[in-house]
């Protein structure tokens, strides 16, 4: 796996961005330490001032990359989402229908481990991001808007896979966008309830969101 994606660059929909950051160093820098800073005191505080100070550089150098926080945001749960894709393609490949689906569900629900394929980008820590803050971005007024303009294309695509799985598995079930959506949001959902309200999840040191997740669509799709 760290083999195959060590050449690879995770595609990101051009539009988010105003200049790739992936071009430069300080590009590269920004979102690495925009990751740090956003995990360390939420999405609400986070302001473009604050990653310029923690670069050293100017404000006006980050709106040269995004035009905004939300766009910054956009940028690194699609960033995220291509990232989680590469590993459906990748370990999912020559699988049969059902195997190919567990592997799916496992690796959509699971915790995350660092991949040193890209070293300004610390997955672990955005993983954290991602189940903290994904929905902010796309609750917005302009979702409509935002999603015409293919801002969500890596996380819709994700979602297709899964349903073409689940319908290679059960072509029948009635309910495959519907499941498989559920899946990705159920996901991030028990991981935050873990972290913040233990009393009313199972998941914990002994029960994953991935265990639970995989029982459920199993059984449902099976039943």
């Amino acid at each position: 796996m760290e083999r195959l994606l060590s050449n690879i660059k995770i595609s990101v929909p051009e539009k988010i961005y105003v200049k790739d950051p992936e071009s430069s160093e300080l590009g590269k820098r920004m979102v690495k330490h925009s990751i740090i800073l956003i995990d360390e005191i939420g999405f609400e505080g986070f302001t473009f001032k604050k990653l310029g100070d923690r670069i050293d550089s100017n404000e006006s150098s980050i709106y040269r990359y995004f035009e905004s926080k939300h766009m910054l945001l956009l940028y690194l749960t699609s960033w995220y989402w291509s990232w989680i894709e590469y590993q459906l393609v990748i370990e999912t490949h020559n699988l049969t229908s059902a195997e190919k689906l567990r592997n799916a569900i496992r690796i959509v629900t699971r915790s995350v481990q660092e991949d040193t394929s890209f070293s300004h980008i610390d997955e672990v820590i955005l993983h954290r991001i991602i189940v903290n803050e994904n929905s902010k971005s796309f609750l917005t007024k302009e979702v409509d808007n935002e999603n015409q303009e293919g801002y969500f294309v890596v996380y819709k695509r994700i979602i297709h896979r899964l349903r073409d799985m689940i319908l290679e598995v059960n072509p029948e079930y009635p309910y495959p966008s519907s499941l498989a959506s559920t899946i990705i949001e159920a996901s991030l959902h028990q991981h935050f309830l873990k972290d913040h309200f233990v009393s009313i999840t199972d998941c914990g040191n002994t029960v994953t969101p991935t265990d639970f997740l995989m029982n459920l669509v199993l059984n449902t799709i099976t039943s």
